[in-house]
């Protein structure tokens, strides 16, 4: 997909690596950029005139519709839904279960709604295209919070389904996993071992073009993570002990 003159919905829209995007889809001449996020008035300074910015709890089912009918109210259609917001809470599997039910809220039940949304548009056009915000820790783990880790796992495994279910109908799907972003999600805990190696939002946002236009289910805007990826399917095992090594090795340093 070219952004030019698309009609584009980002989530998770006022800060961090969904700002990026909007900025990013509108100097890309989109002719519509519309920002959503819990925190409305910066999704509206994000959105300026490309747009909208409206607030939208994306683990609302309702709030999902609403934003996608007036969307296609003013605009007449959905050529590309970024379902991208997101949130960290460090945790072991002793949890609150408020936490793993906020986290899959909005880390696998906000694309579902997206989904359900705007799939009859798209699949009546024909032409669509999804891109669901993952992480690396979809394709590989977390090492301090497994409802993160368990929760990007079923990103992944429902923007694959997606593809492989809608993809003959014109439904495109895209699964952004980026490593460390310096976002304040990540800035905010300046030891994170993940801050080396960190790549800026504007460099995933370079990656989400080149995925777009090349139309890839995989964006890696960290190309060794596909390595990584590589080494945990060849030997599984292998690959746990090394993580069980550099797990001792971070949470050493805490």
């Amino acid at each position: 997909m070219i952004v030019r003159d698309k009609v584009v919905v980002v989530t998770g829209a006022a800060r961090g690596i969904g700002a990026g995007l909007v900025k990013r889809f509108q100097a890309e001449g989109a002719q519509a950029v519309v920002a959503a996020d819990l925190d409305g008035e910066g999704a509206k300074k994000v959105a300026l005139e490309s747009g909208f910015g409206r607030k939208v709890d994306v683990g609302s089912e309702a709030d999902i519709k609403r934003l996608v009918d007036e969307t296609m109210e003013r605009y007449g259609r959905i050529d590309l839904f970024c379902s991208n917001a997101g949130i960290f809470i460090p945790g072991g599997i002793d949890a609150p279960d408020a936490d793993w039910l906020k986290m899959r809220d909005i880390h696998l039940l906000a694309h579902v709604y997206a989904a359900r949304a705007v799939l009859p548009g798209m699949l009546a056009r024909g032409d669509g295209y999804l891109l669901q915000t993952v992480s690396a820790a979809g394709l590989l783990t977390s090492l301090e919070s497994v409802i993160y880790a368990v929760t990007k796992h079923a990103a992944l495994g429902l923007a694959e389904w997606l593809s492989m279910t809608y993809g003959d109908q014109g439904i495109k799907v895209s699964a952004l996993c980026p490593q460390g972003v310096r976002t304040d999600m990540l800035m905010q805990d300046p030891n994170n071992f993940l801050v080396e190696g960190s790549v800026s939002v504007e460099q995933v946002a370079d990656s989400v073009i080149e995925g777009l236009a090349a139309e890839k289910f995989l964006i890696l805007p960290h190309p060794e993570v596909a390595e990584y990826f590589r080494r945990k399917a060849n030997d599984h095992d292998r690959w746990l002990r090394g993580m069980r090594r550099l797990r001792a090795e971070v949470m050493a340093k805490k």
